[in-house]
């Protein structure tokens, strides 16, 4: 089992530049594959961006791609995603999630943190 904590939330004018960070204990990090998703109010939760358990293949959202990037450090067992260029229509909670292999469907992934709010104001 793992436990993810995130941190890095917050506000922020369209345009800007918020990095959000997922930090694991527990089983061994290496071992997962890394999604982050989001939700915004009303709307189901979607993938954002995933990496590979050894960080060698990333997969990202169309409306998201060129802007976000995402990282991980296994000696730190940290994932992080930095997001620049944002816009009001990122508004949402953000999670990180842990699987066993990238993938898009957030059914996929077993473990999931609290949750972080990013707000874009126009």
């Amino acid at each position: 089992q793992v436990q993810l904590v995130l941190s890095g939330g917050g506000l922020v004018q369209a345009g800007g530049s918020l990095r959000l960070s997922c930090a694991a204990s527990g089983r061994t990090f290496s071992s997962y594959a890394m999604g982050w998703f989001r939700q915004a109010p009303g709307k189901e939760r979607e993938f954002v961006a995933a990496i590979s358990r050894a960080g060698g293949r990333t997969d990202y959202a169309d409306s998201v791609k060129g802007r976000f990037t995402i990282s991980r450090d296994n000696a730190k067992s940290t994932v992080a995603l930095q997001m620049n260029s944002l816009k009001p229509e990122d508004t949402a909670v953000y999670y990180c999630a842990a699987g066993d292999l990238i993938n898009r469907s957030a059914a996929r992934y077993d473990y999931w943190g609290q949750g972080t709010q990013v707000t874009v104001s126009s």
